[in-house]
């Protein structure tokens, strides 16, 4: 078999994209949403998707562990295999307008996806990520069944829940990508606290008052 050809290194805003992906991928470990090799960041920059490699633990990558693929999955940087979730990360860039996406093993969002097939709506801001966030059906990781269940979870929200697996989260930059996976991670923890209350159950939002969070959301933070 010929040996792939040497892939030309990277350019300045690819660097500094990774060193991001770099950051953000050891920050998911740091937080406690990623063990070991159980997750993946990506980032796209034009045409092409600069994600971690398959099996090196998020706390240990580097500068030299840069992956870029196309969108058609051809490597085109480095010489690490990419993530086995590849055909997950492909599908959202080719279907949405994502510029970054986080996905995790996160312990409580793992555990509400094997009870539910949407989060409860438990605190308004579910409406920060489209409304209340689906479950994928499951599907053997790395599949293309499994991004295809993700795909239909992700129609107008921008994260969902994989079955017996974990999350998925995009954004427009790592950043929101990342927040987004730490508020959804949250709002199940909040959700699971609430439930193992004997004899209680817990008040949930209705879609009435998450629309009125939605629009109340569009104009928080900072403006200038």
């Amino acid at each position: 078999m010929r040996a792939r050809e040497q892939t030309p290194g990277p350019d300045d805003r690819t660097a500094r994209t990774w060193a991001d992906v770099v950051a953000t991928a050891r920050r998911s470990t740091a937080d406690g949403l990623v063990v070991g090799t159980s997750g993946n960041v990506s980032a796209r920059v034009g045409d092409v998707v600069l994600v971690t490699p398959s099996g090196v633990p998020c706390d240990r990558l580097g500068p030299g562990d840069a992956v870029g693929v196309d969108l058609d999955g051809r490597q085109v940087l480095g010489e690490l295999a990419p993530t086995s979730e590849l055909p997950l990360h492909l599908a959202v860039y080719r279907n949405t307008d994502a510029a970054a996406i986080v996905h995790t093993h996160a312990v409580h969002a793992t555990a509400v996806s094997t009870l539910v097939t949407e989060v409860p709506p438990i605190h308004y801001m579910a409406a920060a990520l489209g409304g209340p966030l689906r479950v994928a059906p499951y599907a053997l990781y790395g599949s293309e069944e499994l991004a295809h269940h993700a795909l239909r979870a992700l129609d107008g929200r921008t994260g969902c829940l994989l079955q017996n697996h974990g999350t998925l989260t995009y954004g427009a930059t790592l950043d929101q990508a990342y927040d987004r996976t730490a508020q959804l991670e949250w709002m199940c923890r909040v959700w699971l606290t609430a439930v193992t209350v004997p004899g209680r159950t817990p008040s949930l939002l209705s879609p009435e008052r998450l629309a009125e969070a939605a629009e109340r959301l569009r104009g928080y933070g900072q403006r200038g």
